[in-house]
């Protein structure tokens, strides 16, 4: 076995997870397959109808899935309403982690005023600046930077070369991966005749609890106001996020969205990839916004949102856009004959 590799019987992973386990209790498992590449010793999962076969053949020691599909598959079970979700703790339970707790290297540069919490690791040449809090159990890797005054919780884990500037806060049990920049300059100027005169950035950045911030995400501080983050937001890679932008909680927003200055994004949102949302909009609790979408105006009601055209092939899309371009004349001539026919109907009915 790999150092480090955890090992469970299916009788503790069923009490870890709160599943009932169909088989041999004993039967041990360290690590998790798809059910197609799963050997013996590994776990594997059964979610999506389209992976029947795989099911029915894997050689998995044991399958997380649901009580209507434990007919078609011969191995132990563990069985459940959610399987995906099941899965997802599960996956959580094999983790494996390079630092060692309680390691600081000897190359980490560490102010004498910062306090650092019990069992904290930090790696080779990351940067601890003046008054930073890090709190107990936290991984903070390598070549990271805490500016003064930022504060990281509990249970933290930072990847190597993130980037924390001044004056940030992040909850507990945050994970932020490599290359994230929080709490650099909005985006902010005021034009004097052609000249742009730089608006100083007096906020900070306020992170909840159990947020997670994809690799190379960036979010700026606030002009006056924090730029803030719920609990349980999870940002994925290469998003946007600008000054005094509010991101409500358990919202997710998916890898290249942008959200401009000063807008505010309610809880349990889902914005897809590469969604653009411009300044000042308000959107509220439990939206959706589809792929690639344009957020121009505020958002008042629940529920799934798009914008632009769906995909066809080029030569059809350019008529397409010729069309759209005359859609206002368009309506202009419709309303025009829609009158001409309500006053001879109206004629028509006075006869």
């Amino acid at each position: 076995m790999e150092e480090n590799r955890k090992e469970y019987t299916l009788g503790t992973l069923a009490e870890l997870l709160g599943i009932s386990l169909q088989g041999d209790p004993e039967v041990k498992v360290s690590g998790i397959a798809t059910l197609a590449e799963a050997k013996a010793g590994e776990l594997s999962f059964y979610h999506n109808p389209a992976y029947i076969y795989d099911l029915k053949t894997t050689s998995a020691a044991v399958v997380i899935l649901s009580t209507a599909a434990a007919d078609d598959c011969s191995a132990n079970k563990l069985l459940t309403d959610n399987p995906y979700l099941a899965y997802a703790k599960a996956s959580r339970l094999f983790e494996t982690s390079s630092a060692s707790p309680g390691e600081i290297h000897s190359s980490a540069v560490i102010d004498s005023s910062a306090r650092i919490g019990k069992q904290v690791s930090i790696g080779p040449n990351a940067v601890v600046e003046a008054n930073v809090r890090i709190g107990d159990h936290s991984i903070i890797g390598a070549n990271t930077v805490i500016g003064k005054n930022s504060c990281v919780g509990e249970n933290a884990l930072l990847y190597p070369n993130v980037t924390l500037y001044h004056d940030v806060i992040v909850g507990t049990n945050a994970i932020i991966h490599a290359g994230v920049v929080i709490g650099s300059d909005g985006f902010g100027f005021a034009r004097d005749d052609k000249v742009q005169v730089k608006i100083a950035q007096l906020g900070g950045v306020s992170i909840g609890n159990d947020v997670e911030i994809g690799a190379g995400s960036t979010i700026d501080r606030g002009a006056l106001d924090d730029t803030v983050i719920e609990n349980g937001v999870k940002i994925d890679n290469q998003v946007q996020i600008a000054h005094n932008v509010r991101v409500g909680e358990n919202t997710v927003i998916c890898g290249c969205s942008a959200v401009a200055g000063s807008s505010s994004i309610g809880k349990n949102c889902i914005i897809a990839g590469a969604v653009g949302i411009i300044n000042h909009i308000t959107i509220v609790d439990e939206v959706t916004v589809t792929a690639m979408s344009l957020v121009n105006k505020s958002i008042t009601r629940k529920g799934c949102y798009s914008s632009g055209t769906g995909l066809s092939e080029s030569s059809l899309w350019k008529k397409n856009i010729v069309h759209f371009r005359h859609l206002d004349k368009l309506n202009n001539r419709l309303k025009t004959i829609e009158n001409a026919a309500n006053i001879k109907n109206s004629k028509n009915n006075k006869n």
